[in-house]
């Protein structure tokens, strides 16, 4: 038992399976409602997920973070001085009978002078965890307490899911949905992203058997897809820097590209028009066999919103996490057996996609290998520091480079928020 009693306990957990069958709290009519029904209609449930939000919040889960980012402590003396109450802009500091300093927080402002003004440190920061990792200030409280997020601004990075100590945040999941397919005996392949090599001390060949156990009918590698992307890619590139286009940006990055459609909107024309190689593997599928239904498999949690962007024709049909994946073998119980596999004819270049540089490094050799000129310089943005750097001085009319490989995770894909090194389960 984790919290104040067993009927919080039971709550808590109810909610939480919620996102994992496709849903979230606004889908509860009647809190009388059990599971099994919610199991009976995410079994129900034909096509896609339709849900718009991709993450949501589960409200029992969120009541524990503090409401005001600064408090006063005991350590406060009660100094002449009184800096903190002098520097506050919103005359907020109050003295209560003993001299000792209190805030008063319908005032304040939560800017901080008085932390940084204190003498004797006795003012401490009290950072909402989520809030604070999320980049774009996405996530606030409501008058209850609890977080909600802003999709208008949510690049769906993931870092709110794992800061969040009580487990409060979740990706609205299409385990289900994939299931019941693979139950119905639907042709599904697995499109698996190149970061999955590090996601097991076992071989390849070993973890593409076990995701084939599960009743996939085959498993295909989407640095496959990454080859296209790198020779399309490349090629527009040259083109747009012979039309004198001042740069341009990769596309293969889902929250790379969220994060310049809903905060720097103009840009939006510099954006890659080539397909993710998510993307580029679905549609080769399709093409062979229209019936084929396409799960792609990741460390991105974004790339459940690139497969839902009905602007794209073609592309995956639903996207699990290597979490997802992990869960499934599990509830299977599926080992981690060799099947040959014959489908992986991606170059060393494709399968370091998910690095950190590499698709620069893959789109660079493209034009070596095409005899086309080499000579551009390129802006290797790993994480959204370096990101949102970059896009400020192209704005500013500073930017030297002409090409911007923009990752917002630190490191590149293989660094995720869904990979091992963030998993925390």
């Amino acid at each position: 038992l984790g919290r104040c009693c067993v009927h919080k306990e039971r709550a808590v957990w109810k909610y939480k399976s919620f996102p994992l069958m496709g849903f979230d709290m606004s889908d509860e009519t009647d809190e009388l409602t059990p599971l099994s029904e919610y199991a009976r209609k995410a079994l129900e449930r034909k096509g896609q997920q339709q849900k718009d939000n991709i993450l949501c919040v589960i409200d029992e889960a969120c009541s524990s973070c503090v409401q005001t980012n600064y408090e006063i402590t005991n350590l406060c003396k009660g100094c002449v001085a009184r800096a903190c109450a002098t520097n506050c802009p919103k005359n907020a500091i109050e003295f209560n009978r003993a001299g000792k300093a209190v805030i008063n927080h319908d005032l304040c402002i939560s800017c901080g002078i008085c932390h940084s003004n204190c003498p004797y440190h006795a003012i401490v920061y009290m950072p909402v965890p989520c809030e604070e990792a999320c980049p774009v200030k996405a996530i606030t409280k409501d008058e209850r307490g609890v977080e909600h997020i802003d999709e208008s601004k949510c690049i769906y990075c993931g870092k709110c899911i794992n800061s969040c100590p009580f487990g409060a945040i979740f990706e609205i999941s299409q385990v289900f949905d994939v299931l019941q397919r693979l139950r119905e005996g639907e042709k599904m392949v697995a499109v698996v992203a190149p970061a999955i090599l590090g996601q097991y001390n076992a071989p390849t060949e070993k973890v593409y058997g076990a995701i084939k156990a599960i009743g996939f009918e085959d498993v295909i590698e989407v640095a496959q897809g990454a080859m296209e992307t790198i020779r399309n890619e490349g090629a527009e590139l040259e083109e747009k820097i012979e039309e004198g286009q001042a740069f341009m940006t990769t596309s293969c990055c889902p929250a790379f590209v969220n994060y310049i459609k809903k905060h720097f909107p103009e840009l939006v024309g510099n954006i890659s028009t080539t397909v993710s190689p998510m993307c580029a593997v679905s549609r080769m599928l399709k093409a062979k066999d229209p019936e084929t239904v396409t799960v792609f498999i990741g460390p991105c949690i974004a790339k459940k919103s690139e497969a839902q962007d009905k602007s794209i024709e073609g592309n995956a049909d639903f996207v699990l996490t290597f979490g997802e994946i992990r869960a499934m073998m599990r509830a299977k119980g599926v080992e981690l057996e060799p099947e040959e596999n014959t489908s992986q004819e991606a170059s060393v270049f494709g399968k370091r996609f998910g690095n950190g540089g590499g698709v620069t490094e893959a789109v660079v050799e493209c034009l070596k290998e095409s005899g086309e000129s080499t000579d551009i310089k390129v802006a290797r943005c790993s994480g959204i520091a370096e990101c949102k750097k970059a896009l400020m001085l192209f704005k500013l009319g500073k930017l030297p480079e002409d090409f911007i490989e923009g990752m917002i995770c630190e490191g590149g894909c293989v660094k995720g928020p869904v990979s091992s090194a963030k998993n925390k389960n």
